[in-house]
């Protein structure tokens, strides 16, 4: 029998206010760093796929190719999704005589610029990895530990639009040393490249990196697990005040359509995603997607949320033992809302306007965002029955 559950408000009317309102104080070097960084790149939660999460180091150009003509074919990058992103492991062993990086010859004979080129091609953007120590965490390509500016540029030279800056083998200089010299490189590569940091939160980046780069990771790394998902989603939430237009906070990436949870798991993956401004960066296979993957990853409203202008990240506001409501303001005066149940049973969830930011007396249109089903003049609260590991999300629009 579904439970009820009556929920007290958290302190969300906060995020009522501006993105810059919220944001904790930066120290003037940092908000002169931010202000070198505001070059157009990361206005909205970036968007695309990466390698890693599928086919770890098993990648190629071909792969690559082929995941492009997917992306376009798909209509994947007509929706927003146009960063091409390759992981660890498409890199020589060594540099080469004058110390520059260059691609696996076995697997990427063409080079990094010919790949760029037919990925821009394409109308899309192409993305590379590399890692802010000696060697990457794969341990078979060079980090950039010491060559920051050689690595840079080279990067510009071979027309790459992203760089994931990995934390591995760091030989324990500070984090924000290592970071803050390789944003200084990018910026002064004569290329646009937006920068995500991967540093694991362990120095707790959002207190620093939004003077740094366009990302930082909040979390270790995402498993294509329930488990894993929900706790990563928990640390994520913590940091939310620190995140908005031009420097998001990352969960790490999507596992959508890798196989380890369910629709209704994933759909929930998706949307809380999506609602906390995460980057929405695919981690399957597109090539070989299902209709149920390729519905999810496809749900412009959803999308839409993420991508919103305000910029403000959604939150958990109210818990009941495995039940939970989470918002977020969006532009217009509207929010996005998602009924969250991680237990074991279907069960009743109420959201209270007062958690949401609404005056109880604020009537709006409730549209759902999976069915399409818009309930109008909702007063109050909105109850609604959600099925075990499933949600609900819905944008309300105040008439």
């Amino acid at each position: 029998m579904a439970g009820k559950v009556t929920f007290c408000a958290f302190f969300f009317l906060l995020l009522l206010t501006s993105a810059a309102a919220i944001r904790p104080a930066r120290s003037p070097a940092a908000e002169a760093r931010r202000a070198a960084l505001e070059n157009g790149l990361g206005r909205t939660p970036q968007m695309g796929w990466n390698s890693w999460n599928h086919f770890h180091r098993n990648i190629n150009e071909e792969i690559i190719r082929q995941i492009a003509d997917a992306m376009v074919d798909s209509g994947l990058a007509k929706l927003g999704y146009q960063y091409i992103n390759i992981d660890d492991y498409w890199a020589a062993y060594d540099r080469d005589s004058q110390g520059n990086l260059v691609a696996n010859a076995s697997t990427f004979p063409s080079g990094i610029t010919a790949l760029a080129d037919y990925v821009h091609g394409k109308g899309l953007k192409l993305g590379i990895y590399g890692d802010a120590g000696t060697r990457t965490c794969g341990k078979m390509m060079p980090g950039s530990l010491g060559y920051e500016e050689q690595d840079a540029k080279t990067y510009a030279s071979w027309g790459v639009d992203y760089l994931k800056y990995d934390n591995c083998n760091n030989q324990g200089v500070s984090p924000q040393l290592r970071y803050n010299t390789m944003s200084k490189a990018l910026l002064n590569s004569g290329r646009n490249i937006f920068f995500s940091l991967c540093e694991w939160g362990y120095d707790d980046p959002a207190k620093w990196a939004s003077g740094v780069g366009n990302s930082w990771r909040t979390t270790g790394d995402i498993k294509d697990t329930w488990a894993s998902m929900t706790s990563i989603a928990d640390k994520n939430d913590k940091w939310a005040s620190y995140a908005g237009p031009g420097g998001w906070n990352d969960p790490d990436m999507l596992e959508v359509g890798n196989g380890g949870m369910t629709k209704e798991e994933y759909r929930s993956h998706f949307s809380i995603w999506a609602l906390v401004k995460a980057p929405l960066l695919i981690g399957c296979d597109i090539r070989s997607m299902t209709d149920d993957t390729k519905e999810i990853l496809s749900n412009q409203h959803v999308i839409a949320v993420n991508q919103d202008e305000l910029g403000v990240q959604g939150r958990k506001v109210q818990k009941d033992g495995d039940l939970e409501v989470w918002a977020g303001p969006l532009s217009g005066g509207r929010a996005a809302l998602v009924l969250w149940n991680r237990g074991s049973t279907e069960a009743s969830i109420t959201a209270n306007w007062s958690s949401i930011g609404f005056n109880t007396s604020t009537v709006v249109d409730a549209h759902d965002l999976w069915t399409g089903e818009i309930t109008s003049s909702v007063q109050g609260e909105l109850k609604r029955t959600v099925d075990s590991h499933a949600c609900k999300m819905y944008v309300l629009t105040p008439k």
